[in-house]
C-alpha cells in the first residue's frame, strides 16, 4: 500500500465552490456582485449533479463484486457529497435571508415573499397572473401508480396539497375525514422573467418571485378545490452523453441523438423545500419513483442562478465598476500589419485586462491578407454570433483555405459548436470532427503566408471566444517561431490524418510528449537539488487529479524542491503531510474566473515556462489533445513570473487549501500591504503600457 494519500476529486471540487460561496459574504464587494456569486454557486452546483453525481449513481448500481474494483466506494462518496451539500445549502440560506435580503431592503429593494401586499400591489399580482401567468399554467393532479408526468430537466415545480370542496349535503351525510389530493404546476420561467416587478411606492422597489404570485391566485388554477400547502422542487437530470461505440457509425449524428437524450436523462437530484411535511415528500418520491439518494434537501427557492438577472431598480448603483480593457499600443494597428509587429518578436496578451480584439483583428487580417494562402484552427467553446468564426467565413469567402476542427464533445456546447461548424462548412470552410476516443482541447490558430516566407499562430489558454475572454483570466501568444510553426503543422496534419509518428521540437502535445517532458522536467529539479542547487516548481490550472504526477510531485517535494501550486477547483493532492511538506496550495477566487495554465520550473535560475491548454487531470493528460507552448523571450518571461508572483503573495482573494478541504484565510502581518493579486496584475499592466508609451513617444522626439 502507497504512503502516499490523495483527496477525493469531487468533494474537492465542492470545496472550491463553497469558496465561491464566500465571496458572496465579502461586504466589501457591492451588493449584486455578491448577489452574482450566489448565482454562480448555484450554476456550478446544478451542472455537478448532472455530470458528476449522475456517473456516481451509475456505480452504485454495480453488482458488489464490480464495485470493489472501483477505487472509491461511490455509495460512500455519494453520502459524503449530499452531506457537504447539505451543510453549504444551509451556509447559502443563512447568507442569503440575513444577509443579502437586509441588504437590498437597506437600499429600497424589496424582495417580497411573506409580506402582506397593499392594494396596488395585490391588483397588480391579480393582473399580471389572469393576463399573463394563467394561459401557460398547466396544473396536473398527481394519480400516483397510474399516472408519472414527465418532470423537465431544472424546471420549478410546485407540489400542491389539496381537498376536494364538499356541498352541505355531502357534508351532513359523511364524517369520514377528507381524502388529500396532490397536484403539480411547473412555473413558467422559459415565457417570464423569474423576478416581476411590481410598481414603485415611495421611493421603494418591489420585487416577487414569479413561484409567489402563482401561490397567491392558485386557486384560480383549482376551482372545486381548497389549497391546503404548495412547496417548490425540482429535478436536475443526469446530462453526460454516453455515446456508445464511439468508433463506429455516425459520431455527429450519434451526439444530435444523445443530445435529445439529455433532457430525458435519469434523475440524478430532487431538490426540495426541506419545510414539506414527511408525508407529502414521501408521496412525490412514490410518484417519481425516486430513490433515497436522488432526495436532496435544499430551501424554499430554487435555480438561484436566476440571479444574474435579478433586476436592479438602481442600476449602476449597487453593481461592479464596468472594466474597460487596457489598449496594447504595439497591437493597435493602425496602417501597420500585426504581422509585422508579430515578426518582430513575440507577443503576450493577458485577458481580460487585455482586449481581445487583437485576437479578432489577427484573423480578420488574416481574411483580408493576399498573402494569406492557409488558415487552420481548432474550435472547443465559442460564443454565440462568434466574431472568430466571422473571421474563418469570411476568410473562406476570399478565397482562402481554411480547415477548422470542431471538438463536438464539449459538454454543453455542442450543440453551438455543430451549429457553427454548419455556418462555416457552407461557407466552403473544411470542417474536421472529432477524433474517436479524443477530445481536442488545444487552442491553436495557424497562419500560411506566401511571400515574407513567414508563418504565424496564435497559441492560448483559453478557448477561441471573445465572450468569455471578459470574465476569465487566461494568456493569449502571437509567434513567428519557425520550430513552433513546423510543430503546429504537423499537430494539424495529425488532427487531419490521423497517422501516428509525428516528434515536436518545442510543444508539449498531449497523447504524444506532455506528460513525459513534465516528468522529465519534475525529475530535473529534483536532480538540482540533489547536486547542491535550488528547486522551484509553480504551477497554476484549474483542476489537479492524475495520480502519477502527483506522486511525482510528492516525490519533488520530499527531496526538498520547492512546490506553489495556485489550483483554482479541484486538487486530489493532500497538502500538510509529510511527504508534501514543501508543497503550498492557494485557491484564488475573485472577479475574473482563474482559467490560465502555466508551468514554471527554477532550472538552476535559467527559468523555463510554458503555458498550456491543459489542466493535470486523467482527461487532460490521457484523453485529450492539449498544447503547452514555451515562452523563451526574456521580458515576456518576467512578465509571466512577476504575475506568477503577484498571485502567490494575495492575501485578500487567495485561500490555502489544507489537508481537510478547508480554505484557510491568508493572515497580513503588521505593516503588510494588502495584495488582490487580479487588481495589483491590472496596475502591473497599466503601468507597464504607460511606460512604453512614453518610451516610444520620447524616442519618436528624438528622432
Amino acid at each position: 500500500m502507497s504512503k502516499y494519500q490523495f483527496l477525493n476529486r469531487d468533494l474537492s471540487w465542492l470545496s472550491f465552490n463553497k469558496r465561491v460561496l464566500e465571496v458572496a459574504t465579502n461586504k466589501e464587494l457591492p451588493l449584486y456582485e455578491r448577489i452574482k456569486f450566489l448565482a454562480i454557486y448555484s450554476s456550478n452546483l446544478d451542472e455537478f449533479y448532472r455530470v458528476r453525481v449522475g456517473t456516481y449513481k451509475r456505480f452504485t448500481e454495480l453488482p458488489p463484486e464490480d464495485k470493489k474494483n472501483l477505487r472509491e466506494n461511490p455509495d460512500i462518496i455519494l453520502k459524503n457529497i449530499n452531506t457537504e451539500v447539505d451543510r453549504q445549502q444551509n451556509q447559502f440560506g443563512d447568507i442569503f435571508r440575513n444577509q443579502i435580503i437586509p441588504e437590498l431592503k437597506e437600499n429600497n429593494i424589496i424582495l417580497l415573499q411573506n409580506e402582506k401586499l397593499s392594494d396596488e400591489h395585490h391588483q397588480f399580482v391579480k393582473d399580471f397572473f389572469l393576463e399573463n401567468v394563467l394561459p401557460h399554467a398547466q396544473p396536473m393532479l398527481l394519480l400516483k401508480k397510474q399516472v408519472q408526468p414527465f418532470l423537465q430537466n431544472n424546471a420549478i415545480y410546485l407540489a400542491v396539497k389539496l381537498y376536494k370542496r364538499k356541498n352541505k349535503k355531502e357534508d351532513e351525510n359523511t364524517h369520514k375525514k377528507p381524502r388529500a389530493r396532490y397536484a403539480i404546476i411547473k412555473v413558467p420561467c422559459h415565457h417570464f422573467p423569474r423576478f416581476i416587478e411590481l410598481p414603485e411606492t415611495n421611493g421603494k422597489h418591489y420585487i416577487m418571485f414569479l413561484d409567489d404570485i402563482i401561490k397567491l391566485r392558485m386557486k384560480i388554477l383549482f376551482p372545486g378545490y381548497k389549497i391546503d400547502s404548495s412547496y417548490s422542487f425540482k429535478l436536475s437530470r443526469d446530462a453526460d452523453l454516453l455515446i456508445e461505440d464511439e468508433y463506429s457509425g455516425d459520431l455527429i449524428e450519434m451526439i444530435e441523438r444523445s443530445l435529445k437524450k439529455r433532457e430525458t436523462g435519469t434523475p440524478s437530484r430532487f431538490l426540495y423545500d426541506e419545510s414539506i411535511p414527511k408525508g407529502f415528500l414521501k408521496f412525490l418520491k412514490d410518484s417519481f419513483d425516486l430513490t433515497p439518494n436522488d432526495i436532496v434537501k435544499g430551501g424554499k427557492y430554487h435555480n438561484f442562478q436566476d440571479f444574474f438577472a435579478f433586476p436592479n431598480p438602481k442600476h449602476p448603483e449597487l453593481e461592479i465598476e464596468a472594466y474597460h480593457p487596457i489598449s496594447v499600443d504595439e497591437l493597435k494597428g493602425g496602417s501597420k500589419s500585426i504581422f509585422k509587429t508579430i515578426r518582430k518578436k513575440d507577443r503576450i496578451l493577458h485577458f481580460p485586462y487585455q482586449s481581445y480584439a487583437y485576437v479578432i483583428r489577427f484573423l480578420n487580417e488574416a481574411a483580408l491578407d493576399p498573402k494569406v494562402e492557409e488558415i487552420k484552427a481548432t474550435q472547443y467553446r465559442v460564443a454565440d454570433n462568434s466574431a472568430v468564426v466571422n473571421a474563418l467565413i469570411n476568410a473562406a469567402r476570399n478565397g482562402k483555405k481554411v480547415t477548422v476542427f470542431v471538438e463536438v464533445k464539449a459538454r454543453f456546447d455542442e450543440e453551438t459548436n455543430l451549429r457553427s461548424a454548419r455556418e462555416m462548412r457552407k461557407a466552403g470552410v473544411k470542417i474536421i470532427y472529432s477524433i474517436p476516443g479524443l477530445k481536442v482541447h488545444a487552442k491553436i490558430a495557424l497562419i500560411k503566408r506566401k511571400g515574407d516566407k513567414k508563418d504565424y499562430a496564435f497559441l492560448s489558454t483559453g478557448n477561441f471566444n471573445e465572450k468569455t475572454a471578459k470574465i476569465y483570466a487566461d494568456h493569449g501568444f502571437f509567434t513567428a517561431d519557425e520550430e513552433i510553426i513546423d510543430d503546429l503543422t504537423q499537430l494539424f496534419d495529425y488532427l487531419e490524418n490521423k497517422t501516428p509518428g509525428y516528434t515536436f521540437k518545442k510543444l508539449l502535445i498531449g497523447h504524444f510528449n506532455l506528460k513525459s517532458e513534465l516528468i522529465r522536467l519534475i525529475d530535473r529539479e529534483i536532480e538540482n537539488v540533489k547536486n547542491g542547487s535550488r528547486g522551484h516548481i509553480i504551477l497554476k490550472m484549474n483542476g489537479m487529479q492524475e495520480r502519477e504526477m502527483i506522486q511525482k510531485l510528492y516525490e519533488a517535494s520530499e527531496k526538498g524542491v520547492k512546490i506553489d501550486l495556485i489550483l483554482r477547483g479541484i486538487c486530489c493532492l493532500k497538502p500538510n503531510q509529510k511527504y508534501s511538506k514543501n508543497i503550498r496550495v492557494i485557491r484564488i477566487v475573485d472577479q475574473f474566473l482563474e482559467h490560465a495554465r502555466a508551468f514554471y520550473f527554477y532550472n538552476k535560475g535559467e527559468n523555463q515556462l510554458y503555458l498550456s491548454s491543459a489542466d493535470w487531470m486523467n482527461r487532460n493528460l490521457h484523453r485529450r489533445i492539449e498544447c503547452a507552448f514555451p515562452i523563451q523571450n526574456t521580458s515576456l518571461k518576467k512578465e509571466l513570473i512577476h504575475i506568477l508572483k503577484i498571485q502567490l503573495a494575495d492575501n485578500y482573494s487567495a485561500r490555502i487549501l489544507d489537508a481537510n478541504l478547508n480554505n484557510i484565510p491568508i493572515l497580513r502581518k503588521e505593516n503588510e500591504p494588502l495584495v488582490r493579486s487580479q487588481m495589483e496584475i491590472m496596475e502591473y499592466l497599466k503601468n507597464k503600457e504607460a511606460l512604453h508609451k512614453e518610451k516610444n513617444s520620447v524616442n519618436k522626439k528624438n528622432d
